[in-house]
């Protein structure tokens, strides 16, 4: 993405916030990254399967928020209980988390519901938003999923969370190709200088370390023994 011309928006994004130039992916395939960056493990999980031949019992960041959201683009409802064409479930992790059924139909919820939330003020504590097949460049060009963050990373800016200075956004690839799973992240947030630049290593547990750092919670897994990005971004602890 970086330095890919077709990716114009995600470069301006890069270039004017922060990005981490040496984050890596866990392993393949897309399933246990999403897990490792929610829980701070991979569990075993190997493979792309359903929630229903992986449920996991662990807690998540999404249980320590209390207040959370996944919004999912072209799911067949919410707390959607099959893949499609556009929507898959492997990109949804909140499904995976045995602990989290009894509230899945309110918060494992539309790409919609994020834009009233954002208007109406009523974000989440933790929010995740998973783009479908077309829009996260899987199944179409890069400059789809380009043209997608372009509509939706502005409406996110300009929300009272973000123009307060208590949200950050972190925009990530779950796995990068071969070996290497070199994928970029960017960082978004009022307290980044912009241009900011962090060659350190980091990963997915990084993330996860960093998230439950800005939100004043205790690190799952792997994270407690993670670096976090939070010093080499200048993001700032929200609470």
């Amino acid at each position: 993405m970086i330095g890919n011309s077709p990716a114009r928006y995600e470069n301006e994004l890069a270039a004017g916030c922060g990005l981490a130039t040496n984050y890596r992916a866990i392993t393949h395939p897309s399933l246990p990254n999403y897990l490792a960056a929610t829980s701070g493990e991979t569990w075993g999980v190997r493979d792309d399967g359903s929630p229903s031949a992986h449920p996991i019992t662990a807690r998540s960041v999404f249980e320590q928020a209390g207040s959370w959201r996944e919004y999912v683009e072209s799911a067949p409802g919410t707390c959607p209980t099959r893949s499609t064409p556009l929507y898959a479930q492997k990109h949804d992790p909140a499904l995976y988390y045995t602990r989290l059924r009894g509230v899945c139909r309110q918060r494992v919820v539309s790409l919609g519901e994020l834009g009233r939330d954002l208007a109406g003020g009523t974000l989440p504590r933790f929010a995740s938003v998973v783009p479908d097949l077309c829009h996260d460049t899987h199944d179409c060009g890069v400059r789809a999923g380009d043209d997608w963050l372009r509509r939706w990373v502005p409406r996110i800016a300009g929300s009272a969370a973000y123009r307060s200075g208590r949200a950050a956004v972190f925009l990530v690839w779950d796995e990068g190709e071969g070996a290497d799973q070199h994928v970029a992240l960017i960082a978004i947030a009022r307290s980044i200088r912009p241009g900011t630049k962090a060659a350190r290593r980091f990963d997915h547990y990084s993330l996860l370390r960093t998230t439950e750092e800005l939100l004043g919670l205790p690190y799952l897994g792997r994270a407690r023994s993670a670096l976090s990005m939070a010093g080499s971004l200048g993001l700032l602890a929200s609470g």
